[in-house]
């Protein structure tokens, strides 16, 4: 059942589909998912008992829109603090939607990777107690769940799925796996006399069309939407159904009875009827290569996608981008596809039902066109810049896979469609690096048995899968492949090719993030190879070089990377100016190997250096030279110079204040870094305050839950602690436990932490019991959650026995933090 109504405004993450319309309640066939789900519980949404005329896998029962039902149920009674909407197209679809829910709740940050983000909601929905709702819509397979199953008592599950409900049984806990079948004979009945009043007569034999079409939602929404648009009767339909499926029968599609394909048909000579006439069939045919659960409307509306629905070339103007639009707007006139216009994600959506039969009778001389035209609408909305988004990255990776599994034959001729190189790259650029592991992999497999091995695109292939595996620190495997790459550019296009160096550097760049000692003489080689052969300006020459200072810091030869950087600055700075990119990054890497072999002083001053010149290029209020204050100011901090410091972190503030606003969180983190200058200088009472402003800036702006949040108010409490208030540091102390245990609940390492904190400054403050009773709780958690090993579980240890020794009316001893 929908619990108590929140306070707080419910997070909401996906995209959830609109409700049909019109939309048809089931109140005798359809699950009460409203009364009837209770926290804890899991419910599956099947179709329900395979028959000749509703085949395994067929669909149309109407699972989705119940679900839909049931999230906008819980969304309007406000009755959940968090409302996740995830489209299950496959484990990279799952992955993805977990990793956003996971930034909407505040335990994640984007930059994390998906695949650690997605974990990490896993884990929050079993500990937290905000109360969830999470709804995964059309499960392909159960398999793709492995390690992501979602569980948790403040939560409620539905799953919908074309899989028998026996599927789920060895995975999921308990499940209640519910059948939703067709209409009863009194909703068929019902639904039709609501969607047909445009005059009395046009609901005779009503119901024979109803058993005509077995009662199933899907069949009687197209049947309907044919007979409002043409104003037809159910007489006259069924008569031309009736001949429709003896002509159907000569093209069964497996998974699709009769009755739906005949339905379908109708349906597609309808909108093809419908101004403009004669675009719904290429239309329809372009949506059908696409993603079933949602094509972003930028692709439909592309200057490719245009091109081949109006059939002429075009430069997607508005006229033919209108014209478009009422071509797909007819196909959801007449119930092929869906549309939601309040989102550039998953516009446009079609049954797979429906996809699949438009994809059995697209002629063969057809097919080839169609898929070279989605492939193209989708390379030019990624090029656009419009495909923004890890959704809607999401929903084009979709997209590109439904295209893959036509027939791939079209995109590797006469090499390989540049839309398969983007959609895996938009893979590792959204840190999905299993994902991307095994995408690559195909993609070698079927660029050398295509095009041979010493193709330019097998080769560009084995280097993305090394770059693969190097994202996911997979750096024996990254090693192997880069190497194999080396040796392929060696033997075919010799020692001195500029390819032969830039794989070396690649393989010098898998050594160095594996931490393994090659790294440095591979580097060196490179950077030899590269200077001698392409000169020392040129790019990849300062690239190798930068990388090998890099790696000699890494390595601790702090002695030789200050070396090399100097003499890169030199070369960069002669070459390149003063003020250019390449020669500012050098410097900066000088200042941190400065800073490494603490020569605060020389660091300094190249931070200094580099300031002057972004300042001079590009002004004060630009965001780079912002970044380089920063730097200058953060060195001067660890130097000791607290009041340059403060000088150079107020400045940074005021600049991000007039540049990107109060609100940006650039800002709301320089003022955390101010904060954090003062109690560095001991001035705790500005200390205080500037925390005291970022916490409430970050409630604003992120909301009390995010991580963000509660770190910055543990920030203020040490502060306040530190000053002796100690009031106040347990009053906010006391408000993080309760916030982290309400949010990542009580066995996160976070909870864990803030109780021990929260255990110190009572502890500062006498409050011995207290403290005694804190701990002994925050040993058992430990041990519990952590091990007995754990760090944290032995400063608990040793504070407890500190607190259980300390006599009364004696002075606290310092508590380990």
């Amino acid at each position: 059942m929908v619990g108590t109504p929140s306070l707080a405004p419910i997070v909401l993450s996906g995209n959830v589909p609109p409700l049909a319309d019109p939309y048809f309640a089931r109140h005798e066939t359809g699950p009460d998912l409203i009364a009837g789900l209770r926290p804890g519980q899991v419910v599956v949404l099947t179709d329900g008992e395979p028959t000749a005329s509703a085949p395994v896998g067929q669909g149309g029962s109407g699972k989705t829109q119940l679900a839909v039902e049931f999230a906008h149920a819980v969304w309007n009674a406000g009755a959940t603090e968090v409302l996740v909407w995830v489209t299950a197209t496959d484990r990279e679809a799952i992955v993805t939607s977990f990793g956003q829910a996971a930034i909407a709740v505040g335990i994640a940050d984007p930059a994390d990777g998906g695949e650690t983000a997605a974990s990490s909601f896993v884990t929050w929905l079993t500990s937290t107690r905000r109360s969830w709702v999470l709804i995964i819509d059309d499960l392909t397979q159960v398999s793709d769940l492995d390690g992501l199953w979602p569980a948790g008592q403040a939560g409620q599950v539905v799953i919908t799925t074309r899989l028998p409900g026996k599927a789920l049984g060895p995975v999921a806990r308990d499940p209640r796996v519910v059948p939703v079948g067709a209409f009863s004979r009194r909703e068929a009945l019902e639904y039709l006399n609501t969607r047909l009043n445009a005059y009395p007569d046009q609901r005779i034999e009503a119901l024979d069309l109803a058993e005509d079409l077995n009662g199933l939602p899907l069949a009687l929404a197209q049947a309907a939407a044919v007979m409002v648009a043409r104003e037809q009767d159910c007489r006259e339909y069924r008569a031309q159904l009736t001949a429709r499926r003896t002509h159907m029968t000569n093209t069964p599609v497996d998974g699709v009875s009769a009755a739906v394909l005949a339905t379908w048909s109708v349906a597609c000579e309808c909108a093809h009827d419908l101004a403009p006439a004669g675009l719904a069939w290429p239309a329809l045919a372009l949506a059908a290569m696409l993603d079933e659960n949602g094509i972003p409307g930028a692709v439909l509306t592309s200057p490719a996608a245009c091109a081949y629905i109006t059939g002429r070339p075009s430069t997607a103007g508005g006229a033919d981008q209108n014209v478009v639009r009422r071509a797909i707007g007819n196909l959801a006139r007449v119930g092929l596809v869906t549309i939601d216009p309040g989102t550039a994600v998953r516009t446009v959506r079609m049954h797979p039902t429906t996809r699949a039969a438009v994809r059995a009778y697209i002629a063969q001389g057809e097919l080839e066109q169609v898929i070279l035209a989605a492939a193209d609408a989708l390379l030019e909305t990624w090029a656009s810049g419009e495909a923004t988004g890890a959704q809607l990255e999401q929903a084009m990776r979709d997209c590109t896979a439904a295209l893959r599994s036509v027939d791939s034959g079209p995109l590797w001729k006469p090499e390989a469609h540049q839309v398969l190189f983007r959609a895996g790259i938009s893979l590792d650029d959204s840190g999905l690096a299993d994902s991307a592991i095994a995408y690559w992999h195909a993609m070698v497999a079927t660029s050398t048995r295509l095009l041979g091995p010493a193709h330019a695109d097998a080769v560009t292939t084995r280097d993305r899968l090394a770059g693969s595996y190097e994202a996911a620190n997979r750096g024996g495997d990254a090693i192997v492949v880069f190497a194999s790459a080396l040796a392929d550019r060696e033997r075919n296009l010799g020692h001195d090719h500029p390819d032969t160096i830039g794989a070396r550097v690649r393989l010098a760049h898998a050594y160095a993030s594996a931490g393994r000692p090659e790294a440095t003489a591979t580097y060196e080689r490179a950077a030899a190879d590269s200077d001698r052969l392409l000169g020392p300006g040129h790019p990849t020459t300062l690239s190798a070089r930068a990388s090998l200072s890099e790696a000699y810091l890494t390595a601790g030869r702090t002695k030789d990377a200050i070396r090399a950087c100097q003499m890169l600055v030199t070369d960069a700075e002669r070459l390149l100016g003063a003020g250019d990119a390449t020669t500012l990054a050098a410097r900066t890497s000088l200042a941190e190997a400065y800073q490494a072999a603490d020569q605060s002083k020389n660091a300094i001053e190249q931070y200094k250096r580099v300031l002057a010149a972004q300042e001079a290029a590009l002004g004060r209020d630009h965001p780079d030279t912002i970044t380089a204050r920063a730097g200058l100011a953060s060195a001067l901090r660890r130097a000791g110079k607290n009041k340059d410091a403060i000088s150079q972190y107020e400045r940074v503030v005021a600049d991000r204040e007039e540049v990107m606003g109060p609100d940006h969180l650039d800002t709301i983190a320089a003022r955390t870094n101010l904060a954090l200058a003062y109690r560095s200088a001991g001035q705790l009472r500005e200390a205080i305050a500037a925390y005291e402003r970022t916490l409430a800036d970050r409630e604003r702006v992120q909301g009390p839950d995010h991580k963000d949040t509660r770190s910055t108010r543990t920030y203020l409490a040490a502060a306040c602690q530190q000053a002796g208030r100690l009031p106040d540091a347990i009053g906010h102390y006391e408000r993080a436990l309760a916030d982290a245990e309400r949010a990542q609940g009580p066995h996160d390492l976070e909870t864990l932490t803030d109780r021990c904190s929260l255990a110190a400054a009572l502890f500062a403050a006498g409050r011995l019991m207290e403290v005694v009773t804190l701990l002994e709780q925050a040993q058992v958690d430990c041990e519990r959650y952590l091990g007995t090993d754990h760090p944290l579980t032995r400063t608990v240890r040793e504070n407890l026995r500190a607190a259980t020794t300390t006599k009364a009316g004696a002075p606290p001893p310092y508590m380990n933090l």
